[in-house]
């Protein structure tokens, strides 16, 4: 039996599906991940997990028709070619056409999981209004092909439910992607006070808000402070420019560590972690932070609010508050103690919610594959 999962952004894999594709092997389904990247530079890492990699071409970003009759099309080759028992999509592009592509190929196995409705249903003015009008007919033509549909948070189900794109019967409510505890494991949190940021470099992940805190939070408590800053640049057109950055290097306000394939290191470094992102599925970095007893600072927006009981295991500001943030960074920097309790209440809450086990559990049995 064959399981095929489709992405429009292959790196997705390797940040938030090893634990689901290495349980679905285990589970002795065959494993077949599609991707935008092109196969000769990631099938090795595939093959090493045991699930081979095909390319497809798609675009990630944008409406774009001819692009997207591309995206059906190359959806339809694979599919011709691979023939799945089951299919496994996340992140728009693949979800809308690859439902699509799944109906004309008579495939009925087909389940969607919505990890965060973007930057189009948050957005306004005309263009935004149309756009969402054109996505949400789109989830809709896909969930209508769909047996079952996943969703990380309450926030954007009720988006999807209330416009009637889906019965609550049909919708499978999962705790984001899941953490793995034994990986994610506790360390010591380091006596000075050190902030950490993990994702990409985008204005949509706060990353401009983060580090204009550390700007403000390096003026009040000085080189005794860290600020971290974990993360690739990126192709989407709010990402912040290297240019940008760096004069926040050089003037030693921000270290930049890149891209890492193992964040583990630096959460070790941290003593509290900041997200001050505008929307989120439910983010994994945060997951992780928590996994290994950080205190979480983050937003009260879909996705991040699930994370974090406010004043328990960390901070909930307002989205794009810079002083509310620089104030619950201040505030945390000089209270220790209580840095160590809101640690391990993420820690037990990680344990309690956010078990990758239990959540790759509930899509396998969802996908009857075990």
């Amino acid at each position: 039996m064959k399981v095929l999962l489709l992405s429009s952004h292959t790196p997705s894999y390797f940040w938030f599906r090893v634990d689901m594709m290495k349980d679905m092997l285990l589970a002795g389904w065959e494993v077949v991940a599609a991707g935008q990247m092109p196969e000769a530079e990631w099938s090795d890492r595939f093959n090493e997990m045991g699930v081979r990699y095909r390319q497809i071409d798609v675009v990630r970003n944008g409406l774009n028709p001819l692009g997207d009759i591309t995206t059906l099309k190359e959806i339809k080759r694979l599919l011709t070619e691979e023939r799945p028992d089951k299919i496994f999509a996340f992140q728009a592009k693949t979800i809308v056409y690859g439902a699509m592509a799944a109906r004309q190929m008579g495939i009925t196995e087909f389940y969607p999981m919505v990890g965060g409705l973007g930057s189009i249903f948050r957005g306004h003015g005309l263009k935004n209004k149309v756009l969402r009008a054109i996505m949400l007919r789109l989830y809709k033509q896909a969930f209508t092909k769909s047996r079952k549909v996943f969703f990380q948070n309450n926030d954007d189900k009720k988006v999807m439910v209330d416009a009637g794109l889906l019965p609550e019967s049909q919708i499978v409510m999962i705790h984001g992607s899941g953490v793995n505890l034994h990986n994610f494991a506790v360390v010591d949190i380091p006596q000075s006070p050190a902030f950490l940021y993990i994702g990409r470099l985008i204005k949509d992940k706060g990353v401009c808000e983060y580090l204009e805190s550390c700007r403000k939070i390096k003026q009040i408590l000085g080189d005794k402070v860290r600020c971290m800053l974990v993360g690739p640049f990126d192709s989407n057109p709010s990402a912040l420019k290297p240019q940008e950055l760096q004069p926040l290097i050089d003037s030693g306000v921000i270290e930049y560590f890149g891209e890492q394939s193992d964040v583990r290191p630096f959460i070790a470094q941290a003593s509290i972690y900041v997200l001050p992102s505008y929307h989120e599925g439910t983010p994994k970095t945060v997951l992780e932070n928590m996994a290994m007893g950080r205190p979480i600072i983050t937003t009260d927006v879909p996705g991040c609010r699930e994370t974090v009981v406010n004043g328990i295991n960390g901070y909930l500001v307002q989205a794009k508050n810079v002083d509310a943030l620089v104030d619950k960074m201040q505030y945390l920097a000089q209270h220790p103690d209580l840095v160590l309790k809101m640690g391990r209440k993420s820690r037990e809450m990680a344990e309690s919610t956010f078990d990758v086990k239990a959540v790759n559990r509930t899509i396998l049995s969802t996908m009857g594959m075990i």
